[in-house]
């Protein structure tokens, strides 16, 4: 076996390695090459090189999206770490574990005017959960640091950061290894917290008429079925999951902003619940936060193993635990409720399904009429991508088969590194994924195609209405050189020589016509990597998406 010659670069790959931290995402570099020496060294590790440092840690995150263990990325000296942090920022409101390793010059050689140095500790302070500063000697106080990082990676579900310095030389490697390092128990370190007494929260449940279930960003499959058909089968409860909750049932309300928001101030008066139930991540409908922020239920209660954002300014109970084992031990104690809450819900969702069944009919050729198609033909058991503002917010108003997975960078909500994240976890996944995107983050993080490691039948579908068109339903929108330019970004790009460049097959769709036949050819062949652009009009699809809301009533 090859070992890197330095003594704490050998701590770091020993620790990782007893404490099975498997997969390695590497920058290439020249301050960090002891680490990739041994990491790829070591057939224990799988490890991937990308050369651009922020489409690599965003590659990494969809890695550890999937897994659910950490995955490491390691960079050099300098700038090359502060490209990290689109990605850290993310992991931290996402709950995604992620280890940052960044090699360093020694600290008498920071400030002094040398190459490719800045302050490189505690960088992520604000977006990280632990941050380790480590001595150049190997030694049990850096062993004590790097354990601590790995381990808050792992049970506080978060970015951590290493910083290592290394002297030169950085190359020199030996067979045997040099130092003996200490490594933690895990066991000792992830105490399990009893669930207090319900008994005064069943009370108030017991009394209220009217409970509101309002689901964020979810695992497939996190929820047990005992918990899904109590909640449908209470007629005092109703169920509000969004698209990337991964939570399905035909009594549950999954287009929340095609419900809500043609109420009138009556409407929300009647809605407005006695009790708000929270759990999982982000909440992507801007419509069903101002309602609860305006329209303030008695009770907010979130639950959640780590954190409880106050989302709505009203949160009066943080349940500490996850909500499987927090529904299995609360349900059975309460009991039915005579409410007409469900049934007045569910009679306005049909009523909005038969308004959107006949908008949909007549609907022209844009946006809203291609979201609609493309969800429809997602393949079975398929991983749906989806890159943030105009995109997921089209798949908030329509039905996405039961079948598949969706994920979305709901964490900061940017759009900077959504092809490298669902690249990666393409990567770590079995299924066959499609990833959905806008042009705009797109071509922002293109850099995301330059990766040897893209499945086969991987596949993008990118909808190109020539810019930014989420600000064309924002308030404020003018037709006006400056909204063109500084808010809007027109452009006339296309994906068409990138797909050339990277290797994957690209096929164009401008009508419905050609997204039929462009579908259909996307999903017949599994051996190439795939983009399908499909051009909308620019100019008519805030009309289209306006007009929707307005035919719903």
């Amino acid at each position: 076996m090859i070992y890197p010659k330095i003594p704490l670069a050998q701590s770091i790959i020993q620790i990782c390695l007893a404490k099975g931290i498997l997969d390695i995402v590497i920058s290439p570099g020249s301050r960090n090459a002891p680490l990739t020496i041994g990491f790829a060294s070591n057939p224990d590790f799988k490890c991937y090189s990308i050369a651009d440092e922020r489409c690599a840690a965003f590659f990494a995150l969809g890695i550890a999206q999937q897994i659910k263990r950490p995955v490491v990325v390691v960079c050099t000296s300098g700038s090359a770490l502060l490209n990290y942090y689109p990605a850290v920022a993310e992991a931290f409101y996402s709950q995604i574990p992620l280890i940052v390793i960044s090699a360093d010059r020694p600290q008498s050689k920071i400030d002094i005017g040398d190459g490719q140095t800045i302050r490189q500790e505690n960088v992520f302070a604000n977006h990280s959960l632990y941050n380790a500063n480590l001595t150049e000697e190997a030694s049990k106080t850096n062993d004590h640091k790097i354990n601590a990082v790995i381990d808050a990676a792992f049970y506080k579900k978060g970015p951590v950061h290493i910083n290592a310095p290394f002297e030169e030389p950085l190359y020199e490697t030996v067979s045997e290894l040099s130092v003996d390092v200490m490594v933690d128990n895990f066991a000792s370190l992830n105490p399990i917290t009893p669930l207090e007494d319900l008994t005064a929260f069943v009370d108030i449940w017991n009394q209220s008429t009217k409970k509101l279930v309002l689901v964020g960003v979810n695992d497939p499959d996190a929820i047990s079925n005992a918990t899904i058909e109590a909640f449908a089968n209470d007629e005092s409860v109703v169920v509000m999951t969004e698209t990337t909750s991964n939570l399905h049932h035909s009594s549950f309300i999954s287009n929340i902003d095609t419900i809500i928001t043609p109420f009138t101030n009556e409407d929300f008066e009647d809605f407005c619940p006695d009790i708000l139930v929270t759990f999982g991540g982000m909440i992507v409908s801007k419509r069903i936060k101002a309602f609860l922020r305006k329209y303030k239920p008695k009770q907010h209660w979130h639950i959640d193993t780590l954190r409880a954002y106050d989302t709505f300014g009203i949160l009066t109970k943080h349940f500490e635990t996850n909500p499987n084992t927090f529904f299995a031990n609360f349900l059975p104690l309460t009991h039915s409720v005579k409410s007409d809450y469900f049934v007045k819900m569910n009679r306005i969702q049909a009523i909005r399904k038969e308004k959107q069944d006949l908008f949909l009919r007549k609907v022209s050729y844009s946006d809203f009429y291609v979201f609609d198609k493309l969800l429809k033909t997602l393949p079975e058991n398929s991983q749906l991508q989806i890159s943030n503002s105009s995109a997921i917010r089209y798949a908030q108003l329509m039905e996405i088969p039961s079948s598949v997975e969706v994920f979305c960078n709901r964490g900061t909500s940017g759009i900077d590194g959504s092809t490298s994240t669902a690249i990666g976890a393409a990567v770590a996944n079995n299924k066959p994924t499609v990833f959905m995107t806008g042009d705009i983050g797109f071509l922002y993080d293109s850099n995301a195609l330059w990766n040897n490691y893209i499945p086969k039948n991987f596949k993008i579908i990118l909808i190109n209405n020539g810019g930014g068109g989420i600000f064309r339903i924002l308030p404020g929108h003018e037709e006006t050189p400056v909204f063109n330019t500084f808010f809007e970004t027109s452009h006339c790009l296309t994906a068409e020589h990138l797909a050339k460049m990277y290797g994957f097959e690209y096929i164009i769709a401008k009508d419905e016509t050609t997204l039929q036949i462009g579908l259909k050819q996307l999903y017949v062949q599994n051996n190439q990597a795939s983009i399908l652009e499909v051009f909308t009009p620019t100019l008519e699809n805030d009309a289209v998406l306006k007009q929707f809301f307005k035919e719903l009533v």
